[in-house]
């Protein structure tokens, strides 16, 4: 059986471990500190972040990807500290249910877009009479 790898929760880790680990900028980790998403402490003039602060880091991340908001994501991770859990999936899912149907409709402008450049190519290969050739 595989062992599942468990990070201490004394482990901390340095900007530029969290960039390598999860392909973002140093900057990107500085503007989510600047959004509340993050809140390392300081070590003289260096960032030291937690074991939180990598966790919630990955949610970030995978919220990005999927196009969440910042403010989204802040939300989220607010709604945990406040509420719990369970106040947070029920947001959560409020949230990625509404990304959804933003993602089809787009999905529906895409394939319509799709279709009339199709449709428009079809005609300009073709040659198409009411184009007017040159005699």
């Amino acid at each position: 059986m595989e062992k599942l790898r468990r990070i201490a929760p004394y482990r901390t880790y340095s900007i530029g471990q969290l960039c390598r680990e999860f392909g973002c900028t140093s900057r990107a980790l500085r503007f989510y500190e600047e959004q509340g998403l993050l809140a390392p402490r300081r070590s003289q003039m260096q960032r030291v972040y937690s074991y939180k602060d990598r966790a919630r880091l990955q949610l970030v991340v995978r919220g990005r990807k999927v196009g969440l908001t910042v403010a989204e994501i802040r939300d989220i991770l607010d709604t945990y500290d406040a509420e719990g859990e369970e106040a947070q999936n029920a947001l959560a899912l409020k949230i990625f249910k509404a990304r959804i149907a933003a993602l089809e409709a787009e999905r529906q402008r895409i394939d319509n877009a799709m279709q009339t450049l199709a449709q428009a190519c079809t005609r300009l290969d073709g040659g198409s009479p009411s184009l007017g050739r040159a005699a």
